[in-house]
């Protein structure tokens, strides 16, 4: 088998996959696709617009979920171009540069969402177990430093896995499993031994998002430890209130993330089209769901944003 270096002179290219088994029916599924992709840049252009132009959402609780915002947004940049190409124009070819780019900002953004989930964690386990230190503790400074370790980590723990793929050696099987590259399924096709390329990728996983959701459910556990310590009802159920809607964006990403994780290891008698509407599915929810759970669920972001849209009306 013809083993083709990344250091040939040659560009060696990839040929991306959309749903197998069903490519009669791309032009149909793309449509939902591409509904998907318009409410995710939508929705969560317009968190970002209204927490950044309303002086009343200036707090770290809305800042944190301006950083999900816009890691949502570039999570949903990063395929949109691939996959919509793939299913609207064939588009199928994707040169080795071109894919470990986008496979360095695919996972980049994924383990970003991660830790800005954990720093929401923070903010309600301060607001909730420390709520007369929240200002002092969760300061404009401290929320940047936050953002910029979530940042150094991801690009840390991800040079090593682009720098080692681009070592790697293909053969000539190069179609690939997704509409876009992803880690494992670009190691696979390598004819040279990937068994470093394998621990970086589990290395990079486990200490991020398998380092982020324990710490997330051990902040909820002292989360209910101290809300069950307040002697109203009332009281009680506010505080569990203002958890509801980051309850529901880990729970939307890690959720997908376990079932990918289980049908990859798990579901090799899976007709091949699950394990890619799946992985589809991992990218997709997250961006599409976030910003509709923080309108309906934060009262807050409800009214600025009503407010924003009716304003518009007026000046038209």
């Amino acid at each position: 088998m013809l083993a083709l270096n990344n250091t040939n002179t040659q560009p060696f290219t990839f040929l991306l996959t959309g749903i197998p088994g069903l490519r009669a029916a791309q032009n149909w599924i793309s449509i939902p696709f591409c509904l998907l992709y318009v409410i995710a840049l939508s929705g969560n252009s317009m968190i970002l617009f209204v927490v950044l132009h309303e002086q009343s959402l200036h707090e770290p609780m809305y800042y944190f979920l301006s950083m999900l915002s816009a890691t949502d947004l570039s999570l949903s940049l990063c395929t949109l171009s691939t996959t919509l190409g793939v299913f609207w124009f064939e588009a199928r070819e994707i040169n080795l540069n071109a894919c470990i780019a986008q496979m360095f900002f695919l996972h980049s953004f994924t383990f970003m969402e991660s830790g800005v989930l954990l720093a929401m964690a923070l903010d309600r386990f301060v607001a909730i177990c420390d709520p007369l230190r929240y200002q002092t503790i969760l300061t404009n400074a401290r929320i940047v430093q936050i953002g910029v370790i979530v940042l150094i980590r991801n690009v840390a723990v991800m040079l090593p896995v682009v720098l080692f793929v681009k070592k790697l050696s293909f053969c000539s099987s190069m179609v690939l499993s997704h509409s876009y590259c992803y880690h494992v399924d670009l190691i696979q096709l390598s004819c040279t031994d990937n068994r470093v390329n394998s621990i970086l990728g589990l290395f990079a996983l486990f200490s991020t998002t398998g380092f982020d959701c324990p710490c997330i459910l051990l902040s909820y556990v002292l989360i209910i430890r101290s809300v069950l310590n307040i002697a109203s009802s009332e009281g009680r159920q506010k505080a569990f209130s203002t958890c509801i809607s980051h309850i529901s964006a880990v729970a939307i990403f890690y959720i997908p993330l376990i079932s990918l994780s289980l049908i990859h290891r798990y579901g090799h008698s899976a007709p091949p089209f699950v394990h890619t509407i799946m992985a589809n599915v991992f990218l997709l929810i997250p961006p599409v769901l976030n910003p509709i759970i923080y309108s309906v669920k934060t009262q807050k972001i409800r009214q600025v944003i009503v407010k924003v849209l009716i304003q518009k009306q007026l000046r038209i």
